[in-house]
């Protein structure tokens, strides 16, 4: 059972208001990007992808496919609360749905914000959320690679699996999805659904893609939203061996251990050894932000770790002020403020 956590009231912002995608990892091979890849058991690893068009599903798309990002689409509010300047507006858009599955795909959007809004602090937020569904129409029906390689559609976004030999990495024309989701009256973060029941999706710069049939492919836009809402760092170890670099500027890593925390007052050293939602107490937890060694963490298992676990108190508390920014509220209980 979760332990609660006391109810108090933050007194100010501290926290810009700014969006930011996900902390990049160090540098790629050349001609290569990182994605985040999830895997079934909740794990997330990085890997390197053909960057940029490249990550397209195929350098030989067909005319229409190479034009589709110009075409204008159709968009409905799933959910439509406020204006854009005090709302944070989620944009969905889709692939692999053609003209008479515009109800399934209506569906799937529905689904992954209902799993979204399980999770602290879009739960206690999520009607300060506009949620708009651009209604990309494919010529054919699902995506590439599924459900075995080899596989081959011609879609508006050209998503496809086995994205760099991994199998559950969902990779799509990154360029495309941002020119279907400009249609929104607004844009913070893009969702790219394929229209499949396989679990699998990626996170990009500035897109999130999840299987659409699939429920627990939801769990992927809680992790990526915590990059582009709070700025968060990623707190798995993988790929790389020790850091030996300056302190990251995120504020859920550090290079301190937790007496160094103690010592310097710094980052969340008010916090440690107390109770946090996502299990355990704050402390100072080596493997982070990509690194086994010379990186710590605030929690055992975050949802910055794994897919399915809560944010810890540090990560909670930035998202919630970071929100309370953007929709301009200026108070929240439930939180326990990190100074």
């Amino acid at each position: 059972m979760r332990p609660s956590i006391r109810l108090a009231a933050l007194a100010a912002l501290v926290v810009a208001a700014a969006f930011a995608g996900p902390v990049p990892a160090p540098a790629a091979p050349t001609g290569t990007q990182w994605l985040e890849a999830f895997a079934e058991d909740g794990g997330i690893t990085q890997v390197a992808v053909p960057s940029a068009k490249s990550t397209a599903k195929s350098t030989a798309k067909t005319a229409a496919e190479s034009t589709a990002a110009a075409v204008t689409a159709t968009v409905t509010p799933l959910q439509q609360t406020g204006s854009t300047g005090t709302r944070f507006d989620l944009v969905f858009v889709g692939d692999g749905y053609t003209a008479s599955e515009m109800a399934l795909y209506h569906q799937h959007v529905a689904e992954k914000w209902a799993t979204l809004t399980t999770l602290a602090p879009y739960s206690t937020y999520k009607n300060y959320f506009n949620v708009w569904m651009v209604d990309v129409v494919s010529a054919q029906s699902g995506v590439d690679n599924d459900p075995t390689q080899g596989i081959s559609k011609n879609t508006a976004l050209g998503m496809y699996f086995w994205c760099s030999g991994t199998e559950r990495l969902l990779c799509l024309d990154e360029s495309a999805a941002r020119s279907y989701a400009a249609n929104a009256p607004a844009v913070d973060m893009i969702v790219a659904v394929g229209n499949s029941t396989k679990n699998g999706g990626a996170g990009y710069s500035t897109v999130a893609t999840a299987s659409g049939g699939n429920a627990q492919s939801g769990l992927i836009v809680q992790h990526e939203l915590g990059h582009s809402i709070g700025g968060l760092a990623d707190e798995y170890d993988t790929p790389y061996n020790r850091y030996s670099g300056a302190e990251p500027t995120e504020p859920n890593v550090t290079k301190y251990t937790a007496a160094q925390l103690t010592s310097g007052h710094r980052k969340w050293y008010a916090l440690l050894g107390q109770a946090t939602p996502d299990g355990g107490v704050i402390g100072a937890y080596e493997g982070a932000r990509y690194y086994k060694y010379g990186l710590y963490r605030p929690s055992q298992n975050s949802v910055m770790r794994s897919l399915g676990q809560q944010f810890n108190t540090i990560g909670l508390n930035v998202m919630t002020q970071k929100l309370l920014a953007k929709i301009q509220l200026t108070t929240v209980t439930g939180i326990v403020p990190a100074d």
